[in-house]
């Protein structure tokens, strides 16, 4: 299992550079030439988001993004540090991971990034906290062909 780990500053010039790794890195795992646009697109999203509420909760903390590659699927892990209000209700599409991924009192803006990353990615799955929060997002990994 081979892992990309990415810490940036949280600004928004920050996110290009994070969705070309990403992407960069997907390829290299072996995802689908025809899912690297919704990859760039969720993990811009979901670091767009993350930027948005350490600069709005005034966290100095460095937004980090993981990218693992496994043998049948490749994850991308965007993590905030920024306090979350207690969650309530799951988000369209998204897995809860025992907990649902709604705030109540969530901006606009916010409900409408987890609604655009839920739908490019089938398997999502958003928690968050008082210590901040998580988006894991995966898609699979074709095979390369086998050598004669």
């Amino acid at each position: 299992m081979a892992t990309v780990e990415l810490l940036f500053s949280a600004l928004p010039e920050h996110v290009r550079t994070a969705r070309l790794v990403a992407a960069a890195v997907a390829r290299r795992a072996g995802v689908d030439e025809t899912v690297l646009d919704e990859v760039r697109l969720a993990v811009g999203e979901a670091c767009t988001r993350a930027v948005s509420l350490h600069q709005s909760n005034a966290v100095s903390a460095p937004v980090k993004v993981v990218l693992i590659e496994d043998e049948k699927k490749f994850s991308i892990e965007v993590g905030d540090e920024a306090p979350h209000a207690p969650l309530s209700g799951p988000v369209p599409g998204a897995h809860a991971a025992g907990e649902s991924a709604e705030e109540p009192g969530i901006e606009e803006e916010d409900e409408m990034g987890l609604a655009v990353i839920s739908g490019l990615v089938d398997d999502v799955e958003v928690t968050a906290g008082e210590s901040g929060g998580l988006i894991r997002m995966s898609w699979p990994i074709i095979p390369a062909p086998a050598l004669p």
